[in-house]
């Protein structure tokens, strides 16, 4: 495997989980916390490990975007999509059809 398929690999990864973990935060810890007055320590916990996926999935963008010479604008955005709900897996699939179309 080559260290830019590597990184891809890594990357697309990270898109996934923390896409997932984003996903369900939004779906469930939010509705469960503020629609049905819910309360509890997981939803907190839940919130930290996405805080942290994030930041290794910024890393893993930031890292990539250079390795593959983007622009700064480029890089941004895949870099921001794991804060948006759902933009991650978007992320993701872009770059899964411009890595095999060897873009």
């Amino acid at each position: 495997m080559t260290s830019q398929a590597s990184g891809t690999t890594v990357y697309r990864i990270l898109a996934i989980v923390t896409g997932i973990v984003l996903a369900f935060l939004t779906l469930v810890a939010i509705p469960y916390k503020y629609v049905f007055a819910g309360t509890g320590t997981w939803t907190a916990y839940a919130w930290m490990a996405h805080g942290w996926l994030y930041i290794l999935y910024f890393v893993a963008a930031v890292e990539l975007g250079f390795r593959k010479r983007w622009s700064i604008g480029k890089i941004l955005l895949y870099a921001i999509a794991g804060t948006v709900p759902f933009a991650s897996f978007w992320a993701e699939y872009r770059l899964r059809r411009d890595f095999t179309a060897g873009v």
